[in-house]
């Protein structure tokens, strides 16, 4: 395994599964998805049934703090010694090469290993590897128990470059008829396809080259017109950002038995180019359940005078108003909560997005007991859906450009957690390769 130290990066040792291996049952969809749906993961069961899959290897959060929490870890973690020693997953050398395509678009990826020695999630990092959204460490812990212990990882973390000039991934496109396929095919549940290729020394050579490039501190002073002694941002947080703080926590929590030279220092995820036109941000929304306060009063108390509201016909009618609201009101959509269909609109915010302005809002609200449960979802849809459930409630809010990312984290710092996602639910990435990291 190679390390690349001053990007950060190691050229790792991957494990797929054997050839013959149906993949449609082997690959599942990353685990904090359909939280609120259990319905999806029962589909999931049955479409696997007694196969090899990633299902045995990963712990869908819809079954978090329920009973049997302990006992399903300790299958997990036997799974994955039983998948290595029966050969199952077999190893492989070197970066990998992906395209998914889902509702007719492609992302491009690679799947690389990055240092934890490089990266830092607290608030006003300025390490290579940043996180770019709030990580709340109090859901550090379950994850913590899962990984613990566990002989292998298995990613669903996106982590996103600034390359505007399609340097880095993008020529792998170009040349994927000449490399090795490892793998090409339709995904269950809806979600797409999804295809790898290995990536030649050649070709790894030129990425390597690439990401330096990037990370040269006066290519990245004139990018975004900051000075030249501000900390280069080469890596920013897509999709998984608790994930990777678990690795982090662990590996901080590990090092000083197993020193620094440990598999467990890196962590497996999949790079892609903010500019990719097959990657859309998609805003993540949230749904009150079991309201025990009143929570339209609730934001009256908080707002005061800055608070409108106006309803409307239809979830059509909310989300068309929300999507193409432009004005110095921020506009958010509410479903449920004795208002059916509505539009909230805050004047004189003290966030510049209204997912700002509205988490500082649930946070205190959500401690006091207004509700029994936070979820956050993709889709008008799932809002309308599980906000007109009796006692619930659905916040609709708007995306952000994922061309302001980088900039804003950079001048900002973090967002506010749960800003953006990568793509909706079905569009979320999956699990195929694994990592040992014990």
């Amino acid at each position: 395994m190679k390390i690349i130290k001053d990007i950060g990066i190691q050229i790792p040792q991957v494990y797929l599964p054997k050839p013959g291996t149906d993949l449609k049952k082997w690959a599942v969809i990353a685990c904090d998805q359909f939280t609120s749906e259990p319905e999806y993961w029962r589909d999931v069961e049955k479409i696997v049934g007694d196969a090899p899959s990633t299902l045995n290897l990963t712990f869908p959060e819809a079954h978090l703090e329920k009973p049997g929490e302990a006992e399903r870890i300790q299958s997990i973690q036997a799974a994955m010694r039983k998948y290595l020693d029966a050969g199952i997953l077999q190893p492989r050398e070197g970066l990998v090469y992906v395209e998914r395509t889902v509702v007719g678009r492609t992302r491009k990826g690679i799947i690389l290993a990055l240092d934890l020695e490089r990266y830092d999630y607290t608030k006003g990092s300025t390490s290579l590897i940043r996180a770019t959204e709030g990580t709340i460490v109090e859901r550090l812990p379950p994850r913590m128990k899962i990984r613990e212990g566990a002989a292998l990882e298995l990613p669903h973390i996106l982590v996103l470059i600034d390359d505007p000039n399609h340097t880095v991934i993008e020529p792998l496109s170009a040349a994927k008829s000449k490399l090795e396929k490892l793998y090409d095919f339709d995904l269950m549940l809806d979600s797409g396809h999804l295809a790898g290729y290995a990536v030649s020394e050649d070709h790894e050579n030129k990425i390597v080259a690439a990401l330096r490039d990037l990370a040269r501190p006066e290519t990245f002073a004139a990018k975004y017109g900051i000075g030249k002694d501000h900390p280069v941002l080469l890596f920013a947080m897509g999709d998984g950002n608790h994930s990777l703080a678990t690795a982090k926590a662990i590996w901080e929590k590990m090092k000083p038995q197993v020193g620094m030279d440990h598999p467990a220092r890196y962590a497996l995820v999949e790079i892609e180019n903010v500019h990719d036109d097959g990657l859309e941000f998609e805003p993540i929304h949230r749904v009150l359940f079991g309201l025990k306060k009143d929570l339209f009063a609730a934001l009256e108390k908080t707002f005061g005078a800055n608070l409108s509201f106006k309803p409307v016909a239809s979830v059509q009618e909310m989300v068309r108003a929300v999507d193409e609201a432009d004005g110095q009101k921020q506009v958010i959509g509410l479903v449920g909560g004795g208002k059916k269909f509505g539009l909230i609109e805050i004047a004189h915010t003290s966030s510049n997005l209204p997912v700002g302005t509205i988490q500082s809002f649930l946070d205190p609200f959500m401690k006091d007991g207004g509700a029994e449960k936070i979820d956050y979802v993709h889709g008008g849809d799932v809002v309308a859906r599980l906000g007109l459930q009796a006692g619930n409630a659905g916040l609709y809010l708007p995306g952000m450009r994922k061309s302001d990312l980088f900039k804003t984290v950079i001048l900002d710092g973090a967002l506010p957690r749960k800003t953006f996602s990568m793509g909706e639910a079905r569009e979320k990435r999956f699990y195929m390769e694994a990592r040992k990291i014990s």
